[in-house]
């Protein structure tokens, strides 16, 4: 199941890629929605990189997600693997500046099952997928917003 869509947002790349790349602030956040998140370094092959193990209630029952951040090529490409019981994930986000002071933000989602129970979840996802897609693209204009407001409020202060 793949989850995609892409906001110009008014901002430097270099910028946008910093509040991207911010892990703290999304770690806190996660936190303030009851998930627990403890950030654990990750094997990717044979190098070691940031990762994080996730727990958070979902459909009512607790889940277990391990992820970890196996590209970060600034200030142009991020990409997060995941893993759960029965359920890879990965999460690219794409990074293209259209002049000095605008970029646009490519963001796909792709969920891929391993198991059994994992091929049902996503099936029942599917029959949600446009209430889930409009709500992806929410919080990607979200960021994409508070990203602009920041960027705006920093360059009155200077």
């Amino acid at each position: 199941m793949k989850y995609s869509t892409r906001e110009d947002i008014e901002a430097p790349i270099e910028v946008v890629f910093a509040a991207l790349s911010d892990f703290e602030t999304f770690e806190r956040s996660a936190m303030r929605r009851g998930a627990e998140v403890v950030r654990r370094e990750a094997r990717h092959g044979r190098e070691t990189v940031p990762g994080w193990e996730i727990a958070f209630p979902f459909r009512g029952k607790r889940r277990e997600l391990t992820a970890a951040l196996v590209e970060f090529e600034g200030p142009t490409r991020l990409r997060l693997d995941s893993e759960s019981s029965g359920l890879n994930g990965q999460l690219a986000i794409d990074l293209v500046a259209l002049s000095r002071n605008r970029t646009r933000l490519g963001v796909q989602l792709e969920l891929r099952p391993r198991t059994l129970s994992a091929r049902l979840m996503l099936q029942s996802l599917k029959l949600a997928k446009a209430n889930l897609t409009r709500r992806f693209r929410l919080r990607v204009a979200n960021f994409a917003t508070s990203v602009e407001d920041a960027h705006k409020g920093a360059g009155t202060r200077a």
